[in-house]
């Protein structure tokens, strides 16, 4: 199929050098690329296998232009230049329309039809699937549930009874929205599980990775709004809103009833308290524990980098001796203080 580099630089708004009717077939690195491939440059480091590139086209910033004088296209911003060349190139395959033989469609389920339904998939009561929207094999859409038109939930997706996603999510392989809460009461020694009332609501344009888990309200819903990007294997508990446009990375976990604001950021493995507020564009560093409310902009870090066991068992031991060398350095200022002013030194 292919396209002329006319085409994509239109589709990515940018500016076209060289051959515009140049037919362009995929993607590829600046190493493997053929005379039919369009690569990418991110940075002079980049730069020695630029020169020796057999790529077609190159997708470049103004300010690496001069190394390459071939086809290119030309960017402010050539990460999503090339992300939409790539999205253009390489469409996904979506799979032909209506029901698969062995998927179980509840006879009070409204499907549109124009949607997939893919091998095994269970649609339950009163579910609802919108235009173009594909349900992979093996997934199962729980009782009054709604899934949006052309959001694509990949094999083996759950989406618990009376869940909403939006128009335009893509939910990956192994993700569950809406199980229940992690909640519970004591009884004496015993715990008791308290019923999880609420939904799980997921906006427009939502990606949510692979095995990650998104518990759905005890009372409120748990919300997760417009253009948010879930990573795999992260966690959601119940009570949780993540506002416009904010990102995670892997084995992000974040406890119930916590608000994260609009572009926030949050690393890999960042742990989240519960209960607390974090502002819009906050952005937390990899491996970061929240534990407290974060009311300003900007970005935040916690833990410790990386040493070898010998300086970080040393620093341990001086870590535990902290309190009684503060009790000690408290007492030496004192008499030091008590000598400037000529008073008497108890020892």
């Amino acid at each position: 199929m292919g396209a002329t580099l006319a085409e994509l630089a239109h589709r990515c708004h940018s500016e076209l050098r060289g051959d515009p009717e140049y037919r362009v077939e995929r993607v590829a690195t600046l190493e493997k690329a053929g005379p039919h491939d369009i690569a990418f440059v991110a940075g002079e480091k980049y730069y020695t296998q630029l020169a020796a590139t057999c790529a077609g086209v190159v997708v470049l910033g103004y300010a690496d232009a001069g190394h390459f004088t071939g086809n290119a296209l030309l960017s402010d911003n050539p990460r999503l230049c090339f992300t939409r060349v790539a999205a253009m190139l390489h469409p996904p395959v979506r799979p032909p329309v209506g029901s698969h033989a062995s998927a179980v469609v509840d006879a009070a389920a409204a499907v549109a039809d124009d949607a997939a339904i893919g091998p095994k998939a269970v649609i339950e009561s009163g579910a609802h699937i919108g235009r173009g929207a594909v349900i992979g094999a093996g997934c199962y859409i729980g009782r009054g549930a709604v899934i949006g038109d052309g959001t694509w939930l990949h094999a083996q997706v759950t989406v618990g009874a009376d869940c909403a996603l939006g128009q335009r999510c893509i939910v990956h392989s192994g993700a569950v929205i809406g199980s229940d809460g992690f909640g519970y009461a004591r009884d004496g020694a015993r715990w008791e599980k308290t019923p999880q009332l609420g939904r799980v609501v997921v906006g427009d344009d939502v990606e949510i990775g692979a095995n990650t888990t998104i518990d759905r309200g005890a009372l409120d819903d748990t919300v997760i709004e417009r253009g948010v990007k879930l990573d795999n294997l992260i966690h959601i508990a119940h009570n949780v809103h993540i506002g416009e446009d904010s990102a995670m990375a892997a084995c992000v976990g974040i406890a119930g009833s916590t608000r994260i604001g609009k572009r926030c950021t949050l690393a890999g493995q960042v742990g989240v308290a519960g209960h607390i507020e974090i502002t819009d564009d906050v952005h937390i560093t990899a491996a970061t524990k929240v534990t407290h409310t974060i009311r300003e902009p900007g970005t935040y870090s916690s833990g410790s980098p990386l040493e070898t066991y010998s300086s970080w068992l040393k620093n341990a031991v001086r870590m535990r001796q902290l309190d009684e060398m503060a009790r000690r350095l408290k007492k030496l200022e004192q008499k030091l203080t008590a000598l400037a002013e000529g008073r008497n030194v108890e020892e």
